[in-house]
């Protein structure tokens, strides 16, 4: 899948953020157009409750994949076959109705001299995952942070998820899964490649 990539930084021209009184204060607007009343004692600390709640969800605003990419090895005793680290998995939110994307994601890449720690890779998804996403950004935001960061003779990512807002709302198709795929370098270029990384992805 080709896609044209946006990498969209945390913060490229830094906006005035709302305050958490502002936060709240928009929750308590919300409530009151759902119909229900935020004075009574259910709902006097869920404005709170869901800014700070969306703070946590939404913390990928506040990291950058560069800095969390930045350390790699280079004692890797020759090794420059693939790498992959799958099922990792990640709660999004869309940014269309700001409903949850629950999926995994498959991630490979093939060494050129240099390795992340795997940790990293699980790192930089669950970064792009705490943002409001559609799953292509999402999954080629993946593989250009490392594309860009490692410089790997080729990056292979993979996403499954359920969206939500195709199963409470719209259409209401409960259990749909989406599957999308981005490829670099010699993963793109390879179809070899590409079979491996899907046999090794999917062999449970």
């Amino acid at each position: 899948m080709d896609a044209i990539v946006k990498n969209f930084p945390a913060s490229k021209e830094k906006q005035v953020r709302p305050s958490q009184q502002e936060a709240e204060e928009a929750v308590r607007v919300l409530l009151r157009w759902a119909g229900d009343d935020p004075a009574r004692e259910g709902l006097l600390d869920t404005p709170k409750r869901v800014a700070a709640s969306y703070s946590e969800l939404f913390s990928g605003y506040e990291q950058s994949p560069e800095d969390v990419l930045g350390r790699t090895f280079e004692e890797v005793s020759g090794y420059d076959d693939i790498v992959l680290v799958r099922d990792i998995p990640f709660f999004s939110h869309c940014e269309h109705h700001m409903l949850p994307i629950i999926g995994k994601a498959h991630v490979a890449y093939l060494p050129n001299g240099r390795v992340l720690g795997l940790s990293k890779i699980a790192r930089v998804v669950e970064i792009f995952g705490r943002r409001l996403q559609t799953q292509e950004n999402m999954t080629a935001q993946i593989a250009n942070a490392i594309e860009e960061t490692l410089k790997p003779r080729g990056v292979a990512v993979m996403i499954e998820a359920e969206h939500l807002c195709m199963e409470m709302r719209g259409v209401q198709k409960q259990g749909s899964h989406t599957m999308t795929t981005t490829f670099t370098g010699e993963f793109k270029a390879n179809a070899a490649e590409q079979a491996r990384f899907f046999t090794l992805a999917r062999n449970r």
